[in-house]
């Protein structure tokens, strides 16, 4: 069955929220710009990435980051974290330990 014309496809937003413990926040940027979106981009299911600084819910002592890729469907991301996430994800506990901390967030784009 067709969709109707004025159907939008539903866009999805991975977001990670990282906290980056003080004194380690142009390492963990200089590590995300150069190695871990190269990484993302290679595999090709996460697009978009963006970077931005969290201003509210500041604690002492750290700053937090989003990380933002639009990715078209849940099943692409479940593929991309089986097949490079977990990577990543391990490489970062391997650099930083656990001066940096990241939890994922999945969000539908509504309009």
């Amino acid at each position: 069955m067709f969709a109707k014309q004025n159907e939008k496809k539903s866009m999805l937003i991975y977001n990670t929220t990282y906290n980056v413990e003080e004194g380690q926040e142009d390492n963990f940027l200089i590590w995300i710009k150069e190695y871990y979106l190269p990484e993302v981009e290679k595999h090709g299911a996460l697009r978009f990435p963006r970077i931005t600084r969290i201003l509210s819910h500041r604690e002492a002592g750290s700053s937090s980051y989003s990380l933002q890729f639009e990715v078209e469907n849940s099943a692409l991301l479940h593929r991309w974290h089986l097949e490079k996430g977990i990577k990543l994800n391990e490489e970062l506990i391997k650099v930083f330990k656990d001066k940096v901390v990241g939890f994922p967030t999945l969000m539908e784009v509504i309009q």
